[in-house]
């Protein structure tokens, strides 16, 4: 969690001012449907939004998590940098700096241990 926060430190005096979801991630968008009476809904929709200004690396992590395969961290990750025009090294601490708040969450919640697929999403992009 330490090598979390170095990383994240490289970036946090240009913390960014995009609006952000903070909650993007496949459950969270729901496909097209048909409406009643002719009238479609747009082709995509973004729900549950936690809306926050901020650098669009710091949206990565929820993409990452669910449906995680952990052999494919770091080839999800690349295509999520690339697709979006992110810088790779901003995203991964903006990513990092995400890894790092879950983690510490879950260190103050029931469980009191952090995620072990945060953890493992973290230790991908740092032996990299």
């Amino acid at each position: 969690l330490l090598d979390c926060a170095a990383a994240v430190r490289e970036v946090a005096g240009e913390p960014g001012d995009r609006l952000l979801h903070w909650d993007l991630h496949f459950e969270n968008v729901l496909a097209p449907l048909p409406g009643a009476g002719g009238r479609a809904r747009e082709p995509w929709l973004a729900i549950d939004p936690k809306p926050l200004a901020g650098d669009p690396g710091f949206e990565l992590l929820p993409a990452l998590v669910n449906r995680f395969d952990e052999g494919g961290i770091l080839g999800r990750f690349d295509l999520m940098t690339e697709v979006m025009g992110l810088d790779r090294g901003r995203a991964r601490a903006w990513t990092l700096g995400r890894v790092l708040q879950n983690c510490l969450w879950d260190i103050r919640g029931e469980e009191r241990v952090p995620d072990p697929t945060s953890l493992a999403v973290g230790r991908a992009l740092l032996a990299r």
